[in-house]
């Protein structure tokens, strides 16, 4: 009898659970995922999402010029070099490490390209070489001082801002800034170089196809192992509602003077930093070190091979940073990388939803991040407002944005528990 009875009660819960996941496959049951998401903590990109609405909102009211499609073309055009240093400091974040020398990296690296192609008359590629290798090798000391001697990475890249900022205006001179030639290929692509509009759609339709033929690799591979298809009908709803947004996007941006190919080639970074985070080995144990360090260590991932990386690709980004800023200026300058450039990459950064706590964090962080902040710093220039509130402003930003962040990793371990 008791057999029977057992029976009786295991099979219903069976069914349910079984016709539970078959529904979670549809439109309701990713709905139900993403609020159970939600009430976990588990917030996304959605904070940030909102925020650039309202900010885009705010700004409007108090000054249309802000929604025009020009002044739109030139917040991309200052996006793109903060936006590559969020990019690097995205991979130190994950590990919960920090750098602070990144300014004054970028800063050391429009130096170099200013010393070498305009004073040394090296061609410009190697200019752009030796300052790339420049952050390569910073990164490699960092690691290094982390690694061999513990030290903490607040305390080495502080020295290492300070060393930096030194060798910076010690190359520079007396002079302290030297002109780029406003006609060379490097200037046009940080001032008026623009995607041709065909390929400004096309790369907008690109996402949307990628999300659904990945939809359909995995449901063949789901099939052939013998598992429930997931269906079409999210990728096929995911797909339509970014295509239809990035295409608005490209036909307002036409209607000025188009898609900046400095912030096209940002984005394509993005894009190879994102494959590289969330498909290959590398991106995994940078996940797992950030998570746990000692559980990474003991499952056969070797930690200081990873922190190296980081720090290395943390560096790299920033002398490309520095390489856009100083395409962006036509020039190579003492104030090059000093000011706010520190804040606005580590804030756009965390702002785009990455943890500084670690373990938790996107490439595409970088890229939303960066738009918030550069939204903010357009719109208070164009109220005229003092270099001091906006300051301020963005310094609030950033500690709302770690308090949401620390709420809501308060939540996902209380939710853990439960």
């Amino acid at each position: 009898m008791t057999q029977q009875n057992s029976s009786n009660i295991d099979t219903p819960k069976f069914d349910r659970a079984d016709s539970r996941v078959r529904h979670d496959t549809g439109l309701a049951g990713a709905y139900r995922g993403f609020v159970d998401r939600v009430r976990s903590g588990d917030l996304g990109m959605l904070p940030v999402i909102i925020g650039l609405i309202l900010i885009s909102v705010v700004f409007t009211l108090l000054n249309p010029v802000f929604i025009k499609p020009n002044n739109l073309v030139n917040l991309l055009f200052d996006a793109a070099s903060v936006g590559l240093i969020s990019l690097g400091v995205i991979c130190v974040l994950l590990l919960g490490e920090i750098d602070l020398s990144i300014g004054s990296m970028s800063g050391l690296s429009s130096a170099l390209i200013g010393v070498l192609w305009v004073n040394a008359g090296f061609a410009l590629p190697i200019a752009i070489l030796a300052s790339v290798l420049t952050g390569v090798v910073v990164g490699a000391i960092y690691s290094f001082l982390r690694n061999r001697f513990d030290m903490p990475s607040f305390v080495a890249t502080l020295s290492g801002l300070l060393a930096l900022l030194g060798m910076q205006l010690y190359i520079l001179g007396p002079t302290g800034s030297i002109n780029l030639p406003f006609t060379s290929s490097l200037v046009r692509f940080g001032q008026i170089m623009i995607m041709p509009e065909w390929l400004s759609y096309l790369a907008a339709l690109t996402p949307g196809v990628l999300i659904v033929l990945g939809a359909i690799r995995s449901n063949k591979s789901r099939v052939a192992a013998n598992l429930t298809s997931t269906g079409m009908s999210v990728p096929l709803l995911k797909a339509g509602v970014l295509t239809v947004c990035l295409l608005f996007a490209v036909f307002y941006l036409e209607q000025g003077r188009g898609v900046p190919w400095m912030f096209g080639v940002f984005v394509l970074f993005v894009v190879a930093l994102d494959y590289a985070l969330t498909r290959t080995k590398w991106g995994r144990s940078m996940f797992a070190v950030g998570g746990n360090a000692e559980a990474a260590r003991r499952s056969g991932i070797n930690v200081q091979q990873i922190r190296t990386s980081a720090f290395i690709v943390c560096c790299t980004f920033a002398s490309l940073g520095g390489v856009f800023a100083a395409a962006r200026l036509a020039s190579a300058s003492q104030q090059a990388g000093t000011g706010d450039v520190n804040l606005n990459a580590i804030a756009a950064a965390v702002i785009g939803g990455t943890s500084l706590f670690g373990g938790r964090g996107s490439a595409w962080s970088a890229l939303l991040g960066v738009l918030v902040i550069m939204a903010i710093s357009n719109g208070l220039t164009l109220l005229n407002l003092s270099s001091s509130l906006r300051y301020m402003i963005t310094g609030a930003v950033l500690a709302i944005a770690v308090i949401v962040d620390s709420l809501a990793r308060k939540s996902r371990a209380s939710h853990g528990r439960a």
